[in-house]
């Protein structure tokens, strides 16, 4: 069996046509095919060059080169530096030709989370964290069923388009991006290994980094209760402690209790409001001695009537401000009105030890630790003129805010990121909404786990058990039941809307399936510590017992915990059967004990509201 090679074979190669590269061939047979944007003419040169050619002429230069060789995986660089004003498209093949059709993973966080991802769609979108359609994790990774993974560099001002048939990766100095350079690069690497599965592995070696640790482990074993869905913004001292008191009152157990929204005299000041919150020390005293930790809702906005902390953010500099004049330092975020707050610039390192400062003081008063919210790029005024490499804007506005957060330890959670895959705290979904399909409803709860698993981030906490009940949105005790179902395996729980607030029975089947979690949570912090070990995701797709399975290949609606739980979840309305797809194994029917063999599908398997189906390896045995 011959190792990953990459393929000199030119094709398509006609005065003025584009130029088409065979990117990586295994086994003799193509396996991806790169159309590079560079028109050949009569000036266009191939030259060779020690383990790769370049391509010279149309205003620029290709170098392709092998730059690791290893039994079964070989990686490929793709660099040249264009001129401002520039614009160059590359195309990577979702099909190059073959005998099977390929898979495609990784990609960015979305509202309507697909998977696999090929069947997104994307128009000159800007590949940078933001808050539009939920795109806070845009890690530059794909990786298909073949093994075979793209990676675009940090630095490339990036956005792409996708069809059906093709991703195009387009490199152009344009908002968002810092756009007054005279110069820039548009580099990439092609990974090739033998199948997914390695080949995810590889990636994680060498451009997406493992966690350097672990999360909180109380977050792991007992649920998170937040005030936002269930109290909304008028919350006070006394709200806290009778939620508090319900929670012991129904005999739940608890990680921590988050303050949500509207504690702050005013948004930006860091401040408990002292109507509301009179003594907030005696607050987290009371909630201690009631067994609960306290953490606090953060964002990272001033509004401009928050005075006078804004006035001192304004002049010390430590707010984000445009390039144009007549944007200045205005923004705008769901709790202010048009150009009435300002974002704190995280690039400033000024502004990260003032802000640091205070979050210090809270926790002086009894605070444990902090829900920071936002932080995607979208938020500061458009052009930001900020400090920091320029090539990384502006993405690195979110890296620094991120890792200025992770400062704070492993009990915080963050709901964005971006090359910040080495951090040993949770990421949180986006907010999802209270309804059942895919459009960021209960049907989009496992895509993105898998997205963010493939993505390097396999430290999900996923958002609140029911969704957030925005709008028009109904909570019915059907959704309720099988969110939490859903959720059960994944790495941590998090309720708002409470059981209770359904009904008693709601209340025992919700003790049941905590419970379940608390049972398997030394097996989920054990694959928390291999995903330190050895970057393997927490919660991997299916396909990863046996990334040749094709038709595992395709599922998204059924997600592994580490390599023992396969967990098959009913996300239809209504529903009590649903088809399940075992790959191959043995595996035991954990409510039924009833074992089958893997590689195949049980068709209709009976599964009643209260009932989550999952299977469990009959060679697996808990350790404690």
């Amino acid at each position: 069996m011959a190792d990953p090679t990459f393929s000199n074979d030119i094709s398509n190669t006609e005065k003025g046509e584009k130029l088409s590269v065979n990117g990586a061939v295994m086994y003799g047979i193509p396996i991806q095919r790169i159309t590079f944007d560079h028109d050949f003419t009569d000036d266009s040169e191939v030259e060779s060059i020690p383990r790769g050619l370049q391509l010279i002429g149309s205003g620029q230069t290709i170098t392709i080169k092998e730059v690791e060789t290893s039994p079964n995986f070989s990686l490929i660089s793709i660099t040249r530096t264009l001129r401002k004003g520039q614009i160059i498209s590359d195309v990577v093949h979702f099909n190059p030709g073959g005998e099977r059709e390929l898979q495609w993973y990784g990609g960015p966080e979305q509202m309507e989370q697909h998977y696999p991802v090929q069947k997104l769609r994307f128009e000159d979108y800007a590949y940078v964290p933001k808050e539009l359609h939920s795109a806070a994790i845009v890690e530059r990774y794909w990786l298909n069923s073949a093994g075979v993974f793209v990676y675009v560099e940090k630095e490339v001002p990036l956005f792409i388009d996708q069809d059906e048939e093709t991703l195009r990766l387009t490199a152009k100095k344009e908002i968002p991006y810092y756009s007054y350079d005279e110069s820039f690069e548009f580099n990439y690497r092609i990974g090739v290994a033998k199948d997914a599965r390695e080949g995810h592995l590889k990636a994680v070696e060498k451009v997406l980094n493992k966690p350097v640790g672990i999360p909180d482990e109380r977050m792991v074993r007992h649920p998170i209760w937040s005030t936002w869905v269930r109290y909304r913004r008028p919350i006070s001292q006394q709200t806290i402690l009778d939620f508090a008191s319900e929670i012991n009152g129904y005999g739940f157990k608890n990680a921590q209790l988050d303050i949500d929204d509207y504690w702050e005299n005013c948004y930006g000041s860091l401040i408990f409001n002292p109507i509301t919150f009179p003594n907030i020390t005696e607050l987290t005293e009371q909630l201690k001695e009631m067994g609960f930790r306290v953490t606090l809702w953060i964002h990272p906005f001033i509004n401009k009537n928050c005075q006078p902390w804004y006035t001192e953010a304004l002049s010390k500099g430590f707010l984000v401000k445009s390039h144009n004049e007549t944007i200045g330092y205005n923004t705008k975020w769901w709790n202010s009105g048009e150009n009435e707050a300002s974002y704190i610039n995280f690039n400033n390192p000024g502004a990260r030890e003032w802000f640091r400062q205070r979050l210090q003081e809270l926790r002086d008063e009894g605070i444990d630790s902090f829900k920071f919210d936002a932080g995607e790029t979208s938020w500061a005024p458009e052009d930001p003129d900020v400090d920091g490499q320029k090539a990384l804007l502006p993405t690195s506005m979110t890296t620094n805010f991120v890792r200025m957060c992770a400062e704070f330890g492993p009990m915080i959670e963050i709901r964005t990121g971006f090359t910040t895959q080495d951090l040993p705290v949770f990421v949180r979904m986006l907010d999802l909404d209270t309804r059942w399909g895919m459009n960021n409803g209960l049907q989009s709860l496992i895509p993105t786990l898998l997205q963010m698993n493939l993505n390097g981030y396999p430290f999900v906490l996923p958002d609140m058990i029911g969704g957030n009940v925005y709008g028009d949105d109904i909570l019915t005790k059907e959704l309720f039941i099988r969110w939490l179902q859903a959720n059960t395996f994944m790495p941590s729980m998090q309720f708002s809307k409470t059981p209770w607030d359904i009904d008693i029975e709601s209340v025992e089947i919700s003790k049941r399936y905590v419970n379940l979690h608390e049972d398997y949570s030394d097996y989920i912090l054990q694959r928390m510590r291999l995903a330190v070990a050895e970057g393997i995701p927490v919660n991997p797709p299916i396909w990863w017992l046996d990334p040749e399975d094709e038709i595992a290949q395709t599922i998204g609606d059924e997600y592994l915990l580490g390599e023992d739980i396969l967990v098959a979840p009913v996300l239809t309305e209504f529903a009590t059967t649903r088809n399940v797809y075992l790959p191959k194994g043995t595996w035991r029917d954990g409510n039924t004990n009833q074992v089958y063999e893997g590689g195949r599908w049980l068709y209709s398997y009976a599964a009643p509201m209260d009932t989550l189906l999952y299977f469990v390896k009959t060679s697996f045995q808990m350790r404690r």
